[in-house]
């Protein structure tokens, strides 16, 4: 999926997480349905919410790099992953 894709689904969204330790919990409450990866976040932040996250069949997508993440969540920082939690 291209970032241009993932960035819009994110805008879109009218409930989503930003960071993964509000990611986390939503994948561990299972409200969220698409986790969202940065690919240049540092792999041992994120490696327990991958393994969760497939385990729970959640759909994993990445985009370009933590600024393009945090700009699609609409905050001015780098976000190493977020979430679009269920309607």
């Amino acid at each position: 999926m291209g970032d241009t894709l993932v960035a819009e689904r994110l805008k879109a969204a009218k409930r989503r997480t930003v960071g993964t330790k509000q990611t986390l919990k939503a994948v561990e409450r299972g409200q969220a349905r698409v986790v969202v990866f940065a690919q240049d976040a540092d792999e041992r932040v994120l490696q327990e919410l991958a393994e969760l996250s497939r385990e729970r069949g959640i759909e994993v997508v990445y985009i370009e790099s933590m600024v393009a993440l945090g700009k699609a969540c609409g905050i001015q920082v780098g976000a190493a992953s977020a979430a679009i939690i269920e309607g």
